[in-house]
């Protein structure tokens, strides 16, 4: 019965994150601590298995059909791994109940900063301008910042990377909104990129984590793991079929959706 919850919770993380470029994270961290009966510190560990695989597997399949800007997306994990690395080391000093109090919170912030995204914005926000095409740093033929961006990229990768590593998620439900605010990027675009930047993130907080916290049950993380990596496969080829704003929106509603569910059972064990 635990392998079978295990693939079916790993099928749905892999289509959220092939179709979306987040939401694993939100579902992998619940799904192993309420109904496979692991520790938070466990959890959070496991569930870097399942979305980095589940994301290295679905970057590559939403590659090959033009939904990733790969440059930006490598850049922006690359800034990120530093704050992956603090934030997996300072995870270790606090308590499982803080770790999901502090992941339902997180989550809750998100939730609504998308929703007012998608209200405020609506279908325009899925336009891709010419000039997001231009590089933010070049050196050629003479050098040229956009140094706005720049910074406000380098912020928003740290943040990312320090709220990964800390949480143990994947952090696409941090990437997706940070590539629509950061980098202005349409949602297509920004789910695709988001796995190159969850693969990178979760390897790193995955390396510090090792041989520091509590190892989890490494069956259903396996398992999980694999269903993930197969759906995720199927998610990325689906993206081509779906309208931009809806996909954004049941991103929004699924972050909400989990948050209160993580909220209203982590609070009562923190007081």
């Amino acid at each position: 019965m635990e392998f079978a919850i295990a693939a079916a919770a790993g099928l749905l993380i892999g289509l959220s994150l092939g179709v979306l470029g987040g939401g694993g994270s939100i579902l992998a961290v619940p799904v192993l601590v309420y109904l496979l009966d692991q520790s938070p510190a466990q959890a959070t560990t496991g569930a870097l298995v399942v979305v980095g695989t589940a994301a290295l597997i679905g970057a590559v399949a939403a590659h090959r059909v033009g939904h990733v800007k790969l440059g930006r997306g490598v850049a922006f994990g690359l800034v990120a791994v530093g704050g992956a690395v603090v934030g997996a080391k300072a995870s270790a000093l606090v308590s499982g109940e803080v770790l999901m109090a502090s992941f339902a919170a997180l989550m809750l912030l998100v939730g609504t900063l998308m929703a007012w995204r998608v209200w405020r914005h609506g279908r325009s926000a899925t336009s891709y301008p010419a000039a997001l095409e231009e590089p933010i740093i070049s050196f050629r033929p003479t050098f040229a910042c956009q140094c706005p961006r720049a910074l406000k990229v380098l912020v928003a990768a740290t943040a990312v990377g320090l709220l990964t590593g800390f949480l143990g998620v994947g952090g696409g439900f941090l990437v997706v909104p940070a590539l629509l605010m950061a980098l202005a990027l349409p949602m297509r675009y920004a789910a695709g990129t988001a796995l190159v930047v969850i693969a990178i993130t979760s390897t790193s907080a995955l390396a510090v984590r090792t041989g520091v916290g509590v190892a989890p049950d490494w069956g259903p993380v396996l398992v999980l793991a694999a269903a993930a990596a197969v759906a995720a496969l199927v998610g990325a080829r689906l993206v081509r079929r779906l309208d931009a704003h809806l996909v954004a929106a049941t991103f929004t509603v699924m972050v909400l959706a989990v948050a209160v569910f993580t909220a209203v059972q982590a609070f009562p064990e923190l007081i």
